[in-house]
């Protein structure tokens, strides 16, 4: 068994003050996104953990990639036959986490998930790379298969199929718009006194700001 007791850092890059916040955790969150960017370290700022109540009751984090995200929430895409997306259609509350470890920072989500519509689904699926949009018709996914050849052979053929052709949209592939009801920002801080601010969505649809202890 491996000892991780001495896996220690101290954190001390930024603070966090709901003083000097905006009152939208919206705003807050893009503050904090292109500040994540511009400071660097993190390879795909916008991968982010989801996590789902699955059909067997067991709760299963894995991390996609943050399309899109404004005033109404954050948007993803996937296989809706997926076992993600056959979590979503049966419980849509899901929780997102992203954590940037060179800026010291986490924002955990709680929202409820939404398909987008037909157009949106369809508009990001024609701008992916034509290898990307054939891969999604290839993959059914989470499905079991008998080994990675299965996979290779359908791109095979399909790339061939689809050669000089428009890749049509599956239908059970799009997007997820998640709703944010809570959105809690972490900040680390010395001797693990982290800062956290939490924003909760109330009834009037303003958003109450709470500090949490670490």
């Amino acid at each position: 068994m491996s000892d991780l007791a001495n896996y220690r850092k101290s954190y001390d890059k930024s603070a966090l003050d709901e003083n000097e916040i905006p009152q939208d955790p919206m705003n807050l969150f893009h503050k904090w996104f292109k500040e994540t960017e511009d400071f660097g370290g993190v390879e795909e700022v916008n991968a982010t953990t989801i996590s789902t109540i699955g059909l067997d009751g067991f709760p299963k984090s894995r991390v996609v990639l943050l399309k899109k995200y404004n005033e109404e929430g954050f948007v993803f895409y996937t296989n809706y036959n997926s076992e993600k997306g056959k979590a979503i259609a049966q419980n849509p509350n899901i929780c997102m986490s992203f954590f940037w470890p060179s800026i010291e920072r986490q924002v955990i989500i709680k929202g409820v998930a939404e398909k987008t519509s037909e157009l949106d689904s369809e508009n990001y699926f024609h701008s992916r790379p034509k290898g990307s949009q054939i891969g999604a018709v290839v993959s059914h996914q989470s499905e079991v298969i008998p080994n990675r050849e299965y996979l290779e052979e359908r791109l095979k053929s399909l790339d061939a199929e689809y050669e000089g052709k428009e890749v049509p949209r599956p239908e059970h592939w799009g997007g997820f718009l998640v709703k944010p009801v809570s959105v809690e920002f972490w900040q680390g801080r010395p001797n693990r006194l982290h800062d956290r601010i939490r924003f909760t969505l109330q009834d009037d649809f303003d958003w109450k700001i709470e500090r949490l202890s670490s």
